[in-house]
């Protein structure tokens, strides 16, 4: 086994990626319920590639189908394919993206990556609304990607973040059901894993039995 392939185990191992199915059958939320991990999750204060401050459980995860991934816009080993593939998942999941789904891209590097160079870094990779890439403070920053199971057991690899690895988490906050795959997989079967966060909503052209 790889290290990827270690760490995307262990990313699925975490208590976040276990669904705790304590809301109602659909999953749904209004915007004042709380979720049954809400307390797990920080309400740092983000800052969008447009400038917009935005809370982190507030306004990006609460009562939402969510997608993250981590990168650093002067990355050149796996970014590229990352938000290559990421812009094909978007694709699929077409309009539903800032309704439906929720895509965020958090930077490594906040101390380079400013809302105008995440804007840049956006437009260059074809992200559409719904799609946000996301800076903040530092610290704050590496909080939540322990939070989100992005770590390393090896503590000098885990600071390195030129080692981050190519995993994106997805889930349903409202029904607190977590998962995560590599983000080179096919984007088809990733729109599609994504798409089962809001069963028993049919996959477009598919029908459920």
């Amino acid at each position: 086994m790889n290290r990827r392939d270690m760490l995307t185990e262990g990313l699925l191992a975490t208590p976040l990626a276990f669904a705790a199915l304590s809301q109602d059958a659909q999953g749904r939320a209004t915007g004042s319920v709380r979720g049954p991990r809400a307390d797990y999750f920080p309400n740092f204060i983000l800052r969008t590639q447009d400038n917009k401050p935005v809370r982190f459980y507030d306004d990006l995860v609460q009562g939402k189908i969510v997608i993250f991934n981590f990168f650093y816009a002067r990355c050149e080993e796996t970014c590229p394919a990352t938000m290559a593939n990421l812009a094909r998942v978007q694709e699929l999941l077409g309009g539903r993206v800032g309704f439906d789904y929720h895509m965020y891209s958090i930077t490594l590097d906040p101390r380079h990556d400013s809302p105008r160079v995440l804007k840049d870094y956006a437009r260059m990779h074809g992200a559409k609304p719904g799609w946000l890439f996301l800076t903040g403070k530092h610290d704050e920053i590496d909080v939540l990607r322990h939070k989100l199971g992005y770590s390393d057991p090896d503590a000098v690899r885990d600071k390195d973040k030129a080692r981050h690895i190519g995993v994106i988490r997805y889930g349903n906050e409202a029904m607190d059901r977590w998962a995560a795959c590599p983000v080179e997989m096919n984007p088809q079967r990733i729109a599609e894993s994504i798409h089962w966060m809001d069963f028993p909503k049919t996959w477009p052209g598919k029908t459920r039995t």
